[in-house]
């Protein structure tokens, strides 16, 4: 921490600032996360993953013969697999049998959630009160996913268990709070027209499920306030991706091997993303969101000077730095992915405004900001394209 300073101006409110030159490439600060979960969709598909960090939990092979739908694949350099010397220390609850990579992290869930949302011998009864509102939340907000229910469902177990729920109320409070309306405004654009129309029901099923209105710690989740904590991990929930075959591809590809086996295992890494693309598309990674107490204060820029990367496989956030930062220099990331990064200044703005209600003044934007306010053909085109999609 001592590489950054966290202040506030007039002009953006809170956020990072360097105390000192950080050279490009140099992880400015680590972070692990208020909570983390994985999308329900995603578990519901067989991409397993630790339930407390999400880190992969079957082989780098395994992950190719599923994703390629091809058993008969055997990866070479099983070395290169992060996840095979740690087979061992894999574990379960004893209770509801919910997965996790070693004991520590089964330890780290008892001890701060798991214990109060347990399902035990109901985990795989449809009927229980909190499989009923996944299931709900999964028909409201089918893949691509941008926010998971165990998110929500964990924030109760953390409240449940928490030895000082106050202090726990402040630590939520360290994001950016916004108005009912605009709690309103960024949930109906983050989850679509139906949602709404539904959020009561939501609401009335999360109440069912943890008998919200009996609890003095969750008293505070009436329908309003279950608005502003969906629209508050709506827009600080940072995505999370990890994957062991993307661990072994980095790592093999590291080796230093000769040119024969190079040429082979580079022809059988392409063939496997073709299989993959045809099997599963896009969707390579066990993915979730968690909430990053600091990483949420970082501000955004459409020419950022830091990303988000995740060094470890799981759920621990590296700030890095993508060029030279100065001292006293805003750190900087991007709240849109690469493709809409590099759309007009106009369709940037647009974005941005809709989703996180404000009106981007980077160094980027301020140096456009003569260009015209339209949309070029080609990206109402894959607007449409993603339209038609949803």
């Amino acid at each position: 921490m001592e590489k950054v300073i966290l202040k506030s101006t007039a002009e953006k409110g809170r956020g990072l600032y360097a105390t000192e030159l950080i050279r490009q490439g140099t992880i400015i600060i680590e972070e692990e996360p208020l909570i983390s979960c994985q999308y329900s969709w995603n578990a519901a598909y067989g991409y397993l993953a630790c339930e407390y960090c999400l880190r992969p939990l079957e082989t780098a092979e395994r992950n190719a013969q599923r994703l390629a739908n091809d058993p008969s694949i055997l990866l070479p350099r099983t070395e290169c697999c992060t996840v095979e010397p740690l087979l061992s220390n894999h574990t379960k609850c004893q209770q509801c049998g919910v997965l996790y990579c070693s004991s520590d992290c089964l330890n780290n869930a008892l001890n701060r959630y798991h214990a109060a949302v347990c399902l035990g011998d109901d985990a795989l009864n449809e009927n229980h009160p909190i499989n009923i509102l996944v299931e709900f939340w999964k028909k409201m907000h089918y893949p691509p996913e941008t926010c998971g229910i165990m998110l929500f469902v964990k924030i109760v177990g953390l409240f449940r268990q928490a030895k000082d729920p106050l202090k726990l109320r402040e630590q939520f409070q360290e994001f950016v709070h916004k108005s009912v309306n605009e709690d309103l405004f960024i949930f109906h654009k983050m989850l679509g027209e139906k949602f709404t129309s539904q959020i009561a029901e939501l609401h009335t099923l999360f109440c069912k499920a943890f008998k919200v209105e009996t609890d003095d710690r969750l008293n505070w989740l009436n329908i309003d306030g279950f608005k502003s904590l969906v629209a508050l991990v709506g827009t600080n929930g940072q995505g999370i991706g990890t994957s062991s075959f993307g661990d072994w591809v980095k790592n093999v590809s590291a080796c230093e091997i000769n040119e024969a086996e190079r040429k082979s295992v580079d022809d059988l890494i392409d063939d496997l993303y073709s299989k993959m693309d045809d099997a599963v598309g896009s969707f390579l990674n066990n993915e979730g969101s968690a909430l990053y107490i600091m990483q949420s204060k970082v501000n955004h820029s459409c020419a950022p000077n830091a990303e988000s990367v995740f060094p470890y496989s799981n759920h621990v956030l590296a700030l890095k730095a993508t060029r030279d930062i100065e001292p006293g220099e805003e750190i900087s990331i991007s709240y849109l992915d690469e493709c809409n990064l590099e759309r007009s200044r106009h369709s940037r703005q647009k974005a941005l405004r809709e989703y996180y209600l404000f009106i981007c003044q980077c160094e980027k934007c301020e140096s456009q900001i003569h260009d015209p306010d339209e949309t070029s053909d080609e990206e109402e085109d894959d607007d449409e394209d993603m339209e038609d999609s949803d």
